[in-house]
C-alpha cells in the first residue's frame, strides 16, 4: 500500500524536474495527496484527485497525475487544474492562485461519467468484451513528436510532449496496421 509520504515524494520529484512547486497551502496539499493516494488504491493508478475517473486505464490515461493538461495550465494560469502543481511566483505568494478552466475535452469527461455510473457487476461479459475491443482498437493512433522523437499510442497527441515540452502541434500521426484493417 502506498503511503502519503511516497505520493508526496513522487509529486515533489516531478515538480522539481519540471521547475514547478507543490501547492504552498499545507492543508490543501494534504487533501490533494490523500486524493491521489485514494485513487491509486481504488484504480491501481494515481488519477487526478480533482476529476472523475472511470476506473478504465485507457479512458483515464490523460488524467493520470501529472495529467496531460498540467503543463499548459501551469504556464497559462500559474497552477494545474487541481492546484497541486504551481509556478514559483504562486508558491512564493507573489501571484494569487485563481481557478483554472477545465481543458479536458467534454467527450472524455462524458466517457468517465458513463463508465462510473454503471456498476461493475452490472456489466455483462459481452459488454466487457465490447469495451475491451473499443479500447484496444477504437480510435487509438500512434503519434510521434517531430522535435524529440517521443512516441505514444492514444486517441490524440498529448498537449505537451513529456520529454521536450513541444506543443501538441509538433506531433504527427504514424499510420499503423490497425488503421488499414479498421
Amino acid at each position: 500500500m502506498t503511503t502519503i509520504e511516497e505520493v508526496k515524494r513522487r509529486a515533489e520529484a516531478d515538480a522539481k524536474t519540471f521547475g514547478y512547486f507543490l501547492n504552498p497551502d499545507p492543508n490543501f496539499l494534504q487533501g490533494l495527496l490523500e486524493g491521489l493516494k485514494q485513487n491509486e488504491e481504488r484504480y491501481g493508478y494515481p488519477s487526478c484527485p480533482c476529476r472523475l475517473a472511470s476506473g478504465n486505464f485507457d479512458y483515464d490515461r490523460d488524467i493520470m497525475c501529472p495529467c496531460d493538461y498540467r503543463d499548459p495550465d501551469v504556464v497559462a494560469f500559474g497552477a494545474c487544474y487541481c492546484g497541486l502543481y504551481v509556478r514559483k511566483d504562486v508558491y512564493e505568494h507573489q501571484t494569487e492562485l485563481n481557478p483554472v478552466p477545465e481543458r479536458r475535452p467534454t467527450e472524455k469527461q462524458m466517457r468517465a461519467y458513463q463508465a462510473a455510473s454503471i456498476p461493475k457487476e452490472a456489466k455483462t461479459a459481452v459488454e466487457e468484451k465490447e469495451e475491451l475491443v473499443e479500447v484496444t482498437v477504437g480510435k487509438k493512433k500512434m503519434w510521434y513528436c517531430k522535435q524529440c522523437g517521443y512516441v505514444v499510442f492514444r486517441d490524440e497527441p498529448p498537449y505537451i510532449c513529456p520529454i521536450c515540452k513541444a506543443k501538441k502541434e509538433m506531433f504527427a500521426e504514424i499510420k499503423t496496421k490497425l488503421d488499414f484493417f479498421g
